[in-house]
């Protein structure tokens, strides 16, 4: 086993570094758009330059809480697939596979339908919406430990659900609330405005949180019982990391809308690098999360020569691949 002294060391040499990594991707994101100079955002960024006031709000009022929420979703989904691989014990489980994305978001629209406001009307509503469907999967997949084809095939149906529910909801919706809705589709970070920023802050309890039981979480992957003989109680801790990780996922989908595969990419990638300690990961797949997400929206703001496209396509892109990879690896 890891002794405490070295773990921290190699703790902060790793938040360090990604620290920096995330510092470098949102100071991109700030300087490189679709509209404005680079080179005068980034005298900008820095202070030096002559005052422009265009820039200036293209940069502070559309780019800074782009940038913010972009990292701050990309954070909560690599941080929720992290915790939902570990608690259920299969590589492939994540937010959006599970269908907890979906049913945050069925339950998000049904709050625009029904008028709520974003906070808490819209927040609890996707919250519920995102409970319901994780303990539908797991009724569906009756799991065991091992048994995770039938966890993954209950995600798919209940997503497939969630999708149908989405595209019934659109039908019989008023045209000016389709604008919000179709939001929710295309997993979109462009309408956020600097006054809903600090509903954001809501996910640092749960990244604490989910960080403090670090070593519960480490002691889950030798299996139930095991875990239990070493003092964790096993229901109790799965249910405060279920009901925390899809809260965090709430928060955020409210405000980005469906998007997929960063809770598999990430974690996959920091466990082939950084082993599986969770005392490591959990920081590291926060930190990691946040500038994955805020390159994909520099991608998706930068590619196409006119407009942007949605940063759901980009993380797709990649995350597609790596999730049929892992299930071919799976059947060797």
């Amino acid at each position: 086993m890891i002794g405490y002294v070295p773990v921290y060391k190699k703790l902060i040499a790793v938040t360090l570094v990604l620290s920096l990594l995330l510092a470098c991707s949102m100071l991109l994101g700030l300087a490189v758009g679709s509209s404005g100079d680079a080179s005068a955002a980034w005298k900008l960024l820095f202070g030096q330059g002559e005052p422009d006031p265009t820039l200036e709000v293209i940069v502070w009022q559309l780019r800074w809480p782009r940038v913010i929420l972009a990292a701050t979703v990309g954070a909560s989904l690599s941080l929720g697939g992290l915790v939902f691989q570990a608690l259920l014990r299969n590589p492939l489980a994540e937010p959006y596979i599970l269908g907890v994305s979906g049913g945050s978001a069925v339950g998000a629209i049904l709050g625009i339908l029904a008028g709520f406001s974003i906070f808490p009307g819209l927040t609890l509503s996707s919250f519920a919406g995102s409970l319901l469907v994780l303990m539908l999967v797991l009724l569906l997949s009756n799991r065991r430990e091992g048994n995770s084809d039938s966890l993954l095939l209950g995600g798919v149906m209940v997503n497939a659900f969630c999708g149908a529910v989405i595209m019934f909801l659109i039908s019989v919706s008023k045209t000016s609330q389709m604008q919000k809705i179709i939001f929710w589709l295309m997993g979109d970070l462009s309408s956020v405005g600097t006054d809903t920023l600090p509903l954001l802050l809501g996910v640092l309890p749960c990244f604490l949180l989910i960080f403090l039981l670090a070593q519960p979480l480490n002691l889950l992957l030798t299996g139930r019982e095991s875990a239990s003989s070493m003092g964790v109680n096993v229901a109790a801790m799965m249910l405060v990391l279920l009901l925390t990780a899809s809260l965090m996922v709430s928060l955020t989908v409210c405000h980005s809308g469906l998007i997929g595969f960063v809770g598999l990419t990430v974690p996959h990638i920091l466990r082939l690098v950084l082993g599986s300690d969770h005392r490591i990961l959990i920081p590291a797949c926060i930190l990691s999360g946040a500038s994955y997400l805020v390159l994909c929206d520099l991608l998706a703001r930068s590619l196409p020569s006119q407009g942007e496209m949605s940063v759901g396509i980009v993380t797709a892109l990649v995350g597609a691949p790596l999730f049929i990879g892992l299930l071919w690896r799976g059947r060797k």
